[in-house]
């Protein structure tokens, strides 16, 4: 059994859209390819219908999964959330302490990590090491690169 992930409306949102997408182009998609292969004879030796045949059982099993996702998804309420302190779905203000830089996170499940958009998982180092800070704490945080720290200058939900 999958565990519970944590979405936001527009995350879970797009998880179904891409399952929806899935079970309807998709496997018409499938359905076609295996048609046309099926026209072309012998089915023993017709390499076109055994990857056809592959890629139905490779979206299938995406299916499923996406299905187990966005089964176990809960969209987070942000008005039950501690808005004092680093959590999910904050968007967290904060300073290298080292060389003064000054940058942007907001903190969301692994699925709807996009560091280009400005949002960085709860697994990855820099989300363990934020979660929990309030403003004006140091965070430590244990990145591929070293010990960084970054002080906390402003949470926002």
């Amino acid at each position: 059994m999958s565990k519970v992930q944590y979405y936001t409306e527009e995350g879970l949102k797009k998880l179904k859209d891409e399952l929806q997408e899935l079970k309807t182009k998709g496997r018409a998609d499938i359905a076609r390819q295996i048609a046309e292969a099926r026209d072309k004879g012998d089915l023993s030796e017709n390499a076109e219908y055994d990857a056809a045949k592959d890629a139905q059982g490779l979206l299938e099993l995406k299916i499923a999964k996406l299905e187990a996702v966005v089964g176990n998804a809960r969209v987070l309420d942000n008005s039950k959330m501690d808005h004092s302190k680093v959590g999910i779905l904050s968007t967290v203000k904060i300073k290298n302490v080292k060389n003064g830089m000054v940058v942007t996170y907001t903190l969301v499940s692994e699925e709807e990590a996009d560091l280009k958009a400005g949002k960085i998982s709860l697994a990855s180092p820099f989300g363990k090491g934020l979660v929990g800070k309030a403003v004006g704490e140091v965070a430590e945080i244990n990145a591929p690169a070293g010990k960084l720290q970054f002080e906390i200058l402003e949470i926002t939900y």
